[in-house]
């Protein structure tokens, strides 16, 4: 039986919540939007009068389509050149989704994200809906046919593999800006000791070039190394304006509610890092540089009133 209006916008009214939970389990948009629109083919092709809750039938099916897309995911990543990281998304991305508390905002954040590649389909889905999004483990169970004492063994170990040990800050944007600029600084002081001083001993860095844009396969690690590395990397070159095709502006922004380095070239983003703000320091910077990856992030940045860069490189 076709869909009717009022059918069609209930799923729209659903599809913020479904992409905001796609997201966090896929950690790509573009993947996100596509497990989205197979779940509207679902429900198209579903007997819609007989569903009796139609938020949990969705999700179920959401859920469901992304554990089996995560399972093929890991084969694939294990031919992927390089580390691979998560889509980070610009402020005011609608497929952040809820922010109200501070759970919903440590679970999109990208240092999380990066966690949660640590965990199993099943882990990461548990975690998920009760962390962001505060399903009740009986509606978990449902959803993931686990029984309730099950959900909750699961929720627990998934928590404990993302705490990690590291207590993130949480910041709000005045304060992003004012840990980038410092950090911008120091980086582009020509000396090592101002950017040791910002990080912590075990400080890493990392980046995601798909193969595409040359990185380091391996992690920096280390304060020494990663200011080594980040003093360099801020360093004006020819090199890099060939391989980025032209000069790039820096702003401070933020991605995923963390403070964030973004690269714009022409308008079209080309490169995005991430900080981890700890009490002790700066603890990590990811670096997205691969083309797939930023192509939402340059949709959001040409919607945003992002203003002067601070330089160029």
């Amino acid at each position: 039986m076709p869909l009717t209006a009022d059918d069609i916008d209930r799923f729209e009214a659903s599809r913020p919540r479904l992409e905001a939970i796609a997201y966090r389990l896929l950690g790509s948009a573009a993947e996100a939007e596509d497990a989205v629109q197979e779940t509207f083919l679902r429900w198209q092709g579903a007997d819609v009068d007989r569903i009796e809750v139609h938020e949990a039938w969705l999700t179920k099916v959401l859920t469901n389509l992304c554990l089996n897309h995560l399972t093929s995911a890991r084969a694939r990543r294990e031919t992927y050149v390089g580390e691979w990281l998560p889509e980070p998304l610009l402020a005011g991305d609608p497929m952040l989704g809820p922010a109200d508390t501070a759970e919903q905002r440590e679970s999109v954040s990208y240092a999380v994200l990066t966690l949660m590649e640590r965990l199993s389909p099943n882990e990461r889905a548990v975690y998920v809906l009760r962390e962001a999004f505060d399903y009740p483990h009986r509606e978990i169970a449902e959803i993931l046919d686990l029984t309730e004492a099950a959900s909750q063994q699961i929720f627990h170990r998934a928590k404990k593999h993302v705490a990690d040990g590291k207590a993130r800050t949480e910041i709000d944007a005045a304060a992003a800006r004012r840990i980038v600029e410092e950090f911008l600084a120091a980086a582009t002081s020509g000396r090592t000791e101002p950017l040791v001083r910002l990080l912590t001993e075990d400080a890493i860095s990392v980046g995601d070039g798909g193969g595409k844009i040359p990185v380091r396969t391996k992690a920096f690690e280390g304060a020494v190394a990663v200011a080594t590395f980040l003093r360099g990397l801020f360093k004006p070159g020819e090199a890099k304006r060939t391989l980025l095709g032209g000069l790039p502006a820096v702003y401070a922004w933020t991605a995923n509610g963390e403070p964030a380095v973004v690269a714009v070239v022409d308008g079209r983003v080309v490169g995005i890092m991430c900080m981890e703000v700890t009490a002790e320091g700066l603890a990590a910077f990811r670096n997205q540089v691969n083309p797939d990856k930023l192509e939402r992030a340059t949709v959001q940045w040409a919607a945003v009133d992002h203003g002067e860069p601070l330089f160029a490189m």
